[in-house]
């Protein structure tokens, strides 16, 4: 049937409303503050010459009163300031590469599958089936105690690949931003599933032969979220102690955590995780900020662990058989959004413009008082960030948060080529990402970044940041040598 009436929601002339409402909105001060400006303006200039002596020979002071307002606005002044959070800086971060030796290709992943479970077809069949639709490519990595025919998760292994990844993101951190040992200050290692002893941090202390009054924190079992996690630790320590440098190291073990069962449950994070790693240098000190790329905004931590679905959607557990794996259920999903709604509704405020929280907030009266029916709206979040870095835990997981949060499949694109390219690093994967947007050229002074994440608990974490200067494409970084062939087509399924 031909349609009768016209479109009204992709109207152009809709368009221009919502935009003209968006404009007046966030900048109504403006509109109000600038007739008054004006007339007060227009008001003096009709005074005479001696009408205006005579108002300033009224609004003479006295010494002491003037001595006394003067000590009181430099008081509120300095107490103000003193109050005032101090500026925390990213001035840079690295992202480990693997070496080649260490990529492992679809027929590789599958032919090791069938070898290491060739008692149990089915299982075999399931993991090709997750990996034709896991949107990972044929350059993402294994350790190499993984790539063994059967796997050796031995503890030495394990400690191997944490030296590999972790002390090669310092070195590289260190040399981008030449900073000794001696200054750091501040010291945060996060790594869900490995948790040695001695920690990770003290294995990082050891090696660089740190200072021994640094402060420094191991964070472990904080899931794919714990990145951010350490960001808001490293932020809430900057802040009390002052010209001070904090090193930020997020990681995920895959040697001792690689399963060997045959529960499709505890199978799936073996089709998505891969090897990866990321070191952040953060500082509160002044003259870092002319060189430091980012500024942070906010950090807004959501957990939803007091509730029993949440707390065991992703689960470290033994199967029948005893064999130690992660489980993920299939509720996963309809978790991680609930936890994004609370996450986002607290952000909201801090960083929507009044058009935003407006409409918003008109919606929801209505519900309220008028139709519970009425389809709630959605805030536009692309009216607040430029860039948004989405935890690459799977397709389905950018597929959802793009849907929900009305993204263009540019803003998922970091995402989507970091997925492919490295697969899930866990809580570095967001920094692979940003170095996506850096590698593009994308990054100009006062572009607001949104990192988004989620982890076991289960927790959905986010950080705000604001470029501080504009970024050009590096001549380093893990995209080197391949970014000139992203972003790439990926097709819904692979066939195998």
């Amino acid at each position: 049937m031909a349609q009768i009436l016209p479109l009204f929601t992709s109207s152009v002339k809709l368009k221009y409303v919502k935009l003209g409402y968006q404009y007046l909105v966030n900048h109504i001060l403006t509109f109000l503050l600038i007739p008054i400006m004006l007339a007060t303006a227009l008001e003096i200039l009709r005074l005479g010459p001696v009408e205006i002596l005579n108002v300033l020979k009224l609004l003479r002071f006295d010494l002491v009163q003037t001595l006394c307002s003067s000590f009181l606005i430099i008081f509120v002044a300095t107490v103000y300031f003193m109050s005032k959070p101090r500026c925390i800086y990213l001035v840079d971060y690295a992202c480990y590469k693997a070496p080649i030796s260490c990529r492992v290709p679809f027929a590789t992943f599958m032919e090791h599958s069938r070898l290491n479970l060739k008692d149990n077809p089915k299982s075999v069949d399931f993991q090709m089936r997750i990996l034709e639709r896991s949107g990972l490519g044929e350059e993402t990595c294994l350790p190499p105690p993984i790539h063994y025919i059967p796997p050796s998760p031995t503890m030495e292994a394990a400690r191997g690949e944490a030296e590999d990844v972790i002390f090669g993101v310092i070195d590289s951190l260190l040399q981008k931003t030449n900073l000794k040992p001696k200054d750091i200050d501040i010291l945060i290692v996060n790594c869900s599933l490995f948790s040695p002893t001695p920690s990770l941090s003290a294995m990082v202390v050891n090696k660089y032969k740190l200072r021994s009054n640094i402060k420094s924190y191991n964070l472990s079992g904080m899931g794919c979220s714990a990145g951010l996690i350490s960001i808001d630790l490293a932020r809430d320590l900057l802040q009390v102690h002052p010209n001070s440098n904090a090193v930020v190291v997020s990681t995920e073990i895959i040697t001792p955590n690689y399963y060997q069962g045959k529960e499709r449950a505890m199978l799936l994070p073996n089709c998505l995780f891969r090897m990866g790693g990321a070191a952040m240098l953060l500082s509160n000190k002044r003259r870092e900020r002319r060189r430091a790329k980012y500024r942070l905004v906010h950090v807004v931590r959501t957990h939803k662990g007091g509730d029993d679905k949440a707390y065991r959607c992703v689960y470290e557990e033994e199967d029948p058989q005893g064999k130690v794996g992660i489980n993920l259920s299939k509720d996963l999903m309809v978790i991680a959004a609930d936890a994004l709604k609370s996450n986002i509704t607290t952000i909201g405020p801090l960083v929507l413009p009044a058009s935003e929280q407006l409409l918003f907030l008109f919606t929801l009266i209505g519900r309220k008082i008028f139709n519970p029916k009425w389809k709630p709206y959605i805030p536009d979040f692309k009216q607040a960030f430029e860039h948004f870095c989405i935890h690459a835990g799977g397709r389905a997981v950018i597929d959802e948060l793009q849907k929900n949060l009305q993204l263009s499949a540019e803003h998922v694109e970091a995402s989507r080529m970091a997925l492919h390219r490295f697969g899930n690093t866990s809580s570095s994967s967001l920094w692979y990402e940003l170095s996506y947007i850096e590698a593009k050229g994308r990054m100009k002074k006062g572009d607001r970044v949104w990192q988004i994440a989620f982890g076991s608990g289960f927790k959905c974490n986010s950080a705000v940041w604001k470029c501080n200067r504009s970024i050009k494409a590096p001549t380093d970084g893990p995209w080197q040598d391949c970014i000139d062939r992203y972003p790439v087509h990926i097709p819904e399924i692979v066939k195998l």
